[in-house]
């Protein structure tokens, strides 16, 4: 269900700004995007984890509020972000 270690050192390294960025918005992003897909994966089969469904909405508002703060920030980054990880504007 979790992001393992070797993938989010891959998502940080395709999605970083410079080499020492693990924290910009767009890693987090990825990062967050990652985890999402995943939980709704073991949606398919398990329907009736509430607890789970509940920590899968906090991190979408949380994608939500990131993604906002990059289009405020900066509408090119955030656009090619969300072209790059194919979530709809």
């Amino acid at each position: 269900m979790s992001v393992t270690a070797e993938k989010k050192t891959e998502i940080i390294k395709d999605n970083a700004r410079d080499n020492n960025d693990t924290g910009s918005p767009e890693v987090q992003v990825a990062i967050l995007t990652e985890r999402i897909r995943n939980l709704t994966e073991h949606f398919k089969d398990h329907h009736k984890d509430n607890h789970s469904r509940r920590g899968l909405l906090t991190m979408v508002n949380k994608r939500r509020s990131l993604l906002a703060y990059l289009k405020k920030k900066d509408v090119e980054r955030y656009n090619a972000l969300i072209q790059k990880l194919g979530l709809r504007k």
